[in-house]
């Protein structure tokens, strides 16, 4: 096992950085901008050390209290930066904006904390604003001192119509892939595609279950997996007796992972474990990762698996090895 662990240790140095630092996002708890106990929770630990955080100024909070949220996201961003050698654990941060005019005016307000400061995630984003978004982005990359990234969520109605789909998504992956450095993950607004139907998933279902959202987040796999990391759509449930919400997050989850999305958005601390939980690998893919990465041999570009139950091939699940050691480094590997 010994030998195993400084083989993955040493793939994983080898690894690209910021795709590691994409899949390090993790579980992404969100939570309103006006939440005032950020500072607290943060410090007490009450979420643990393996999910990242987004203050939201868009769909969860009301228009009217958009100030007082900025507002608060910057008196949280200086008390933790003040106080940062009392952190054990500070997570990622991320700022979920309501319009791209809001970048510049944060980054402004954040002052010398604005270090803590991982990007910004961008709702709603389109074709048609995205580059407006985008130039913000620009900006402040210019004048920052680390690289501060965007996150642009995938939601909008011009992904519903199959007329009108491919030709929006073929659109959308040109526009990132000219900023491809910037962009750390691609998210998916679930919701607001359930919205768009009029539907809503029950407990013991997934939304996978929904085929016409379904159909879409296929479809968004197929033009981003190659090029970015794509992030899971929400779980809308976190409590009840017989931990049924648990079950469902975990199920789709799976499907999640089998789809090609990695991560995924939370919106209660419940559930902030089971996602963790959910991205750690199986011990039989890591060792597989392991042979397929490390493999040599003067003719064969195959090979049975140590367990003796499939096949590796080596060119072909290249990509998926990688994938798994990153994982692997980050989450864990299941018992």
């Amino acid at each position: 096992m010994n030998d195993i662990i400084e083989i993955v240790t040493e793939i994983y140095n080898n690894l690209d950085k910021k795709q590691i630092e994409a899949y390090n996002v993790g579980p992404l708890l969100y939570t309103p901008a006006t939440n005032d106990t950020v500072y607290q929770k943060l410090m007490d630990q009450n979420f643990g050390s393996r999910f990242s955080l987004a203050l939201c100024l868009e769909d969860s909070i009301e228009e009217d209290a958009v100030e007082l949220g900025e507002q608060i996201i910057a008196d949280n961003f200086k008390k933790l930066y003040a106080d940062i050698e009392k952190f054990s654990f500070i997570p990622p941060l991320f700022i979920r904006v309501r319009s791209p005019q809001q970048i510049p005016k944060l980054y402004t307000a954040l002052g010398r904390s604005v270090i803590l400061l991982r990007g910004f995630i961008l709702p709603k984003f389109t074709s048609e604003n995205g580059m407006t978004y985008i130039e913000e982005i620009k900006k402040i990359n210019q004048i920052s001192g680390h690289t501060i990234y965007m996150m642009p969520t995938l939601e909008g109605s011009e992904l519903t119509a199959p007329t009108t789909r491919f030709a929006a998504l073929e659109k959308l992956h040109s526009l990132l892939m000219d900023y491809k450095e910037y962009v750390l993950n691609v998210r998916v607004g679930g919701n607001d595609l359930c919205n768009i139907f009029g539907v809503r998933r029950n407990v013991d279902e997934t939304i996978y279950d929904i085929r016409p959202v379904s159909n879409i987040l296929n479809d968004i796999v197929s033009f981003f997996y190659e090029d970015f990391i794509i992030s899971g759509p929400v779980w809308e449930y976190f409590e009840d007796e017989d931990f049924q919400w648990k079950k469902g997050l975990q199920a789709e989850m799976r499907l999640d992972s089998i789809n090609g999305f990695t991560g995924k958005t939370v919106i209660h601390p419940n559930q902030i474990p089971v996602v963790a939980e959910g991205m750690k690998i199986r011990q039989q893919d890591l060792v597989d990762a392991v042979q397929i990465l490390t493999f040599e041999h003067k003719l064969l570009q195959v090979s049975k698996s140590a367990s003796g139950t499939r096949m590796n091939e080596i060119k072909t699940h290249g990509n998926w090895a990688r994938k798994q050691i990153i994982l692997a480094n980050l989450y864990g590997v299941k018992e």
